[in-house]
């Protein structure tokens, strides 16, 4: 004689395992999108940087051959206009460009270099970021004003 075997319980997830769950999934996305969203404009902050530092030594390249700076990208060898004051810096993938760069201070023998977050990276706490003719590095706010060196951004 077989014995049935009786299941009390049918199967599948209780409401309380469910919302558990949900919880948990909801307590991991709230610490992990924001370390993730820093370690993205970390990233952009990287392509900025090189392209000004690439301005830079143009800058430079052009000075040792006219003993003068200039704020025209063009005579720099970049693809912009004549008149152009700034050129974007496109991401990694070529998608979007999230830094413009622009010439703020020019004269025959100096220049500032800057490099101005646009769209959603100018909720970044580092802001801009400076270079000048003598490698003198910073960055800077909105309002212009030089940030703490302790953020260490740049």
């Amino acid at each position: 004689m077989q014995k049935k075997l009786k299941l009390d319980k049918t199967p599948g997830f209780t409401l309380i395992e469910l919302v558990i769950a949900v919880a948990i999934v909801g307590i991991l996305a709230a610490v992990g999108l924001p370390a993730y969203n820093n370690s993205v404009m970390k990233g952009r902050r990287v392509d900025a940087k090189n392209a000004i530092l690439d301005l830079a030594a143009r800058e430079e390249k052009y000075f040792s051959t006219n003993n003068t700076y200039t704020s025209d990208f063009s005579k720099l060898g970049l693809n912009a206009s004549s008149t152009a004051t700034s050129v974007n810096v496109m991401s990694a993938n070529g998608s979007a460009s999230y830094y413009s760069l622009s010439i703020p201070v020019q004269t025959a023998t100096t220049y500032t270099l800057q490099a101005t977050p646009t769209g959603g990276q100018t909720s970044d706490q580092c802001y801009a970021y400076v270079i000048d003719y003598l490698g003198t590095q910073s960055n800077v706010n909105a309002a212009g004003t030089t940030l703490s060196s302790s953020l260490r951004c740049w």
